[in-house]
């Protein structure tokens, strides 16, 4: 009869209890840590990679209005008539980024003193342009918003 060789292997043990509570915790300590970190990623994203990005794409569209605006009246101011009336149709883009805006002309009185300005403006997003050449000799007031017809309307005698 042939004797089996003895293996150099220790018999196998029993497997110890707190090993597999050990698992279960270490498991649910490292997925909790992975789900916090998850969600402060999905809140950080949206401020970061969309929010951001479309408050300047706004800022750069409010300003361009702004100019566009600005040029009109004071296009409208040395086309005016020294009496009489002149009146300017135009349209401003329906939208910016999705949304509408409000645009107003008023005077601001600034440390250096007073300035025609023209703020575009949603939320917490805007622009000031200051009206170029004829802040000083005239006033220009008024308010529309991003939709239909907007007319400006120069007369001499200041109504």
């Amino acid at each position: 009869m042939m004797r089996r060789p003895r293996s150099s292997m220790p018999p196998k043990k029993r497997p110890d209890p707190s090993d597999g509570v050990t698992n279960l915790v270490e498991y649910i300590s490292i997925t909790g840590i992975l789900l916090l970190l998850l969600v402060v990623v999905l809140f950080t994203v949206n401020s970061v990679f969309m929010q951001g990005p479309g408050d300047t794409l706004r800022y750069y569209a409010f300003t361009d209005i702004g100019n566009g605006m600005s040029v009109r009246i004071v296009d409208l101011f040395v086309l005016a008539p020294e009496q009489g009336t002149i009146t300017s149709r135009f349209i401003l883009p329906h939208d910016v980024a999705g949304q509408d805006y409000f645009v107003s002309a008023s005077q601001s009185v600034t440390g250096s003193g007073e300035d025609q300005v023209i703020v575009v403006q949603r939320g917490d997003v805007s622009a000031r342009i200051n009206i170029a050449g004829i802040g000083a000799t005239k006033g220009v007031t008024g308010n529309t918003t991003s939709s239909g017809w907007n007319i400006i309307t120069y007369n001499s005698e200041g109504f």
